[in-house]
């Protein structure tokens, strides 16, 4: 609207006039991403639980909390729960009051929680420890890991012993209907053998079933109540505790898993459909998902190559493979970043749907609360260094000011309600992203 006003008598008309954007305003202005983001909340893990560090161990419980287990490195693990609620946290347990073992302390600790984690009818967590510790010259033996139990219900932790003395657990996965634990474990030093072994809950005895899984291989148990694995040499090995006996087949016929029988570990991670029958797979470097079924008959195991999660180069997906209550599967998959958009890596959140057989990259990790360290702790450059002075070590920032992660994602799972949960490095983050529409 123009304004007509007197001053020193003389009539002035005022005339409002939109205010331009000039060449300067739009060469300030932020760039704009290439690619979507999806925008996660982090929250920085309980600090006096880990070493900044944790790995594959993460998992929903039936009560809707998230549980997480940590390292601290040469000394500790705990299992720490998360309220997505209220976004509390606590330790739940800490290995070595859970196991009665004092304060022992560098490479004879129980320094990691490793395994995925498994949530069991009951709602018991099912987990174990692993050596981590401090200096490879130190001497000290490592006894060997610890199978042990949570109960939600009842705040109290199980420990149900060594597998085998000397080895550190790498998954824990129970059969409760039929009252039995698989673990598989991997010795220390250069030959670094590998187990697969079979607990009885009742007897409370480990039985070796034969043969040896690859070094983060889990177990799945299908329909029929048989427990599979990949093994060392990328074979499925079936054990069916009603007979007692184990079957070891090739997966896919044709090339259709190209690294069966190769002697490079792939680190591939999978999860059981709710058929029962359909397990999905991906390796560490590799973004072509696969679906191997699980009950099928032969000498080969029928398997079927679903194509690429994302297209890129140097793949990395660390146990980062997880199946929505929609059935969809989602995987979280680093790429280098060749898109003149900052550098180093992007970390993609990928989906497939199995219905109409549809792969989806929904987007760029990005962390919506960027102080999230700082507002956690009071931290600062002066008195929390990172290796090379960074405060946020494993993340980076893009030309838009965007903060994503950079280096490594440890897990992904996908929560009943949508909601999908990620672990990453430096500072040690759970990052929360909320259920994604479509």
């Amino acid at each position: 609207m123009n304004r007509v006003i007197l001053t020193h008598g003389l009539l002035l008309l005022l005339v409002s006039v939109a205010p331009c954007r000039s060449r300067a305003d739009e060469t300030n202005a932020p760039p704009k991403a290439p690619f979507d983001y999806v925008w996660a909340k982090a929250h920085y893990i309980l600090p006096e639980t880990h070493s900044d560090s944790g790995y594959f161990s993460l998992v929903e419980g039936l009560d809707g909390k998230v549980y997480i287990g940590t390292t601290v490195y040469g000394k500790n693990s705990h299992l720490v729960e998360f309220d997505p609620e209220t976004e509390k946290q606590r330790s739940v347990m800490n290995t070595h009051e859970a196991c009665g073992l004092g304060t022992t302390t560098h490479n004879a600790a129980q320094s990691k929680i490793h395994t995925r984690n498994f949530v069991g009818p009951s709602g018991k967590v099912y987990f174990g420890s692993m050596q981590g510790g401090v200096k490879e010259e130190d001497p000290t033996v490592y006894p060997g890991g610890y199978v042990m139990t949570y109960d939600p219900k009842t705040d109290e932790t199980e420990c149900h012993g060594m597998p085998g003395p000397g080895e550190s657990v790498m998954d824990v996965v129970a059969d409760e209907k039929r009252g039995i634990i698989y673990v598989c474990s991997v010795g220390i030093g250069p030959v670094r053998s590998r187990a697969w072994s079979r607990y009885d809950m009742e007897s409370r005895e480990y039985h070796k079933l034969g043969p040896e899984p690859l070094s983060f291989s889990i177990t799945l148990i299908d329909s029929r109540g048989r427990a599979s694995i990949v093994t060392k040499d990328c074979k499925l090995a079936q054990y069916d505790p009603q007979t007692g006996k184990v079957t070891v087949r090739d997966i896919g016929a044709g090339g259709t898993i190209p690294w069966a029988g190769a002697s490079k570990d792939p680190h591939p991670t999978w999860a059981l459909a709710d058929d029962g029958r359909t397990a999905y797979l991906i390796a560490l470097n590799d973004s072509t998902l696969y679906s191997i079924d699980l009950l099928s008959e032969g000498d080969v195991v029928k398997a079927e190559n679903l194509g690429k999660m994302i297209e890129g180069k140097g793949f990395d997906s660390r146990c980062a493979l997880s199946i929505g209550p929609d059935g969809r599967i989602y995987t979280m998959v680093r790429v280098d970043n060749e898109t003149g958009f900052g550098g180093f890596y992007l970390h993609h959140l990928c989906r497939y749907d199995p219905d109409e057989a549809k792969m989806e990259d929904l987007g760029v990790v990005a962390v919506k609360n960027p102080h999230f360290y700082i507002d956690a702790t009071g931290g600062d450059l002066k008195t929390h260094k990172r290796r090379d002075g960074r405060l946020y070590y494993g993340y980076h920032t893009l030309p838009d000011g965007t903060l994503t992660p950079l280096y490594n994602h440890l897990a992904l799972i996908a929560g009943r309600d949508g909601s999908i949960y990620v672990t990453i490095l430096y500072p040690f983050a759970l990052l929360k992203i909320d259920p994604i529409p479509g």
